[in-house]
């Protein structure tokens, strides 16, 4: 099964920038549509952003939206989220999975069954 490894949190000012990157281990990460998602304290894990295989289409939580890109680099096995105009309320630990079929698909993180093992997570905290 495909490990994931998730890097690049800390701690920044509001309006601020990060970026995330989350590399995979296994042969066939170009053939997965990626994501990523948060959990803040005392919440559930929320989708952030999907993108397809190729990297062509991609998909946003309306929340982070315009301020948030998901990218990724096949040849590395490495999807990045940049974040810009950090919010406190973006504070949480973030996390990629790895759409565990190859059917693709923007949707495919709303089906459960479709998530693939999770990584550790990276903590990212926004102070006002």
């Amino acid at each position: 099964q495909v490990q994931l490894v998730e890097s690049g949190g800390g701690l920044v000012q509001a309006g601020g920038s990060l970026r995330l990157a989350c590399t995979a281990s296994g042969r066939t990460f170009s053939t997965h549509a990626m994501g990523w998602f948060r959990q803040a304290p005392g919440k559930e894990r929320e989708f952030v952003a999907t993108i397809s295989s190729n990297g062509e289409n991609t998909r946003y939580a309306d929340s982070v939206k315009g301020r948030f890109t998901i990218s990724r680099d096949n040849a590395k096995n490495t999807v990045y989220l940049q974040m810009s105009s950090l919010k406190p309320e973006a504070t949480a630990v973030y996390y990629c999975n790895a759409d565990r079929t190859t059917w693709g698909g923007s949707s495919w993180y709303m089906t459960p069954a479709r998530f693939g093992p999770w990584g550790q997570g990276t903590q990212v905290t926004v102070f006002s």
